[in-house]
């Protein structure tokens, strides 16, 4: 039987949306791709799958009866990991909850449970990473910047420890991989895309004057407080991995 190819636009609404197109077709051999991913099928039907807010609530609606808090959260955050395939994994598994009488997300002797159970603790992994190695930088109109590239999406997951945390003040952290942020205006928090790339470095004159103070003297503490005779290479890569450097103050 020929595989159905089913195309969608990325988005999680979307995603919902093709849950219940697959049970309302009655689907059973078919492979998810994103627009941007996509290459036309030489053999079976191809599916454009649009959003639809009232079909995605309703399947989500339905997910939340069946699974706890936690659960729901892990399947959100595994959409967000954007690895090749994980739609189809995640359909896999809400078909799975759908048919199942008691909790299945702790069936790991089912493959697809594991492997959203990895993918869960990897992207949630990276967003205490984010959180701990974002870095601002005070601009002149007044706005706190940072510059992130994440290996997952973990902007939505992020956003409320920063809304959080830094309320008194106005902030922009910027996903330079995939070209957009979210921007804090002292009231609410706002998804933006830029037209270029922001890039804000040491010498950029975007910069407040007393910023390059501040850099300066956290530099200082960061090497001053450094303790030579306890120095530990391997740990400190483990902690914090190479790839973040760049966007960390006291590294530059």
């Amino acid at each position: 039987m020929a595989i159905t190819t089913i195309i969608y636009d990325g988005s999680w609404e979307g995603l919902l949306t093709i849950v219940f197109e697959v049970y309302d077709r009655k689907l059973s051999d078919f492979r998810v791709y994103r627009i941007s991913e996509s290459q036309p099928a030489l053999f079976g039907e191809t599916l454009l799958i649009n959003i639809d807010q009232s079909k995605a609530l309703r399947v989500w609606d339905g997910l939340k009866k069946k699974l706890n808090g936690p659960a729901c959260r892990n399947l959100f955050s595994c959409y967000l990991s954007e690895l090749k395939g994980v739609e189809d994994l995640l359909i896999e598994f809400i078909q799975l909850v759908f048919s199942s009488v008691g909790s299945v997300e702790k069936s790991f002797t089912n493959p697809c449970v594991l492997r959203l159970s990895q993918i869960g603790k990897m992207v949630h992994r990276e967003k205490h990473r984010m959180e701990a190695f974002v870095r601002f930088k005070l601009t002149k109109d007044e706005i706190y910047y940072a510059a992130i590239e994440p290996d997952y999406n973990v902007i939505p997951l992020i956003l409320n420890h920063f809304k959080n945390r830094y309320a008194d003040q106005k902030w922009l952290i910027y996903d330079l991989k995939r070209g957009y942020g979210i921007y804090y205006d002292l009231n609410f928090v706002e998804e933006i895309t830029l037209d270029k790339k922001p890039h804000i470095n040491p010498e950029s004159n975007l910069l407040e004057d007393s910023e390059i103070l501040y850099q300066n003297l956290w530099k200082d503490y960061f090497e001053n407080a450094n303790i030579k005779s306890r120095k530990n290479t391997s740990l400190h890569l483990k902690h914090v991995p190479v790839r973040y450097w760049k966007y960390l103050i006291e590294k530059n």
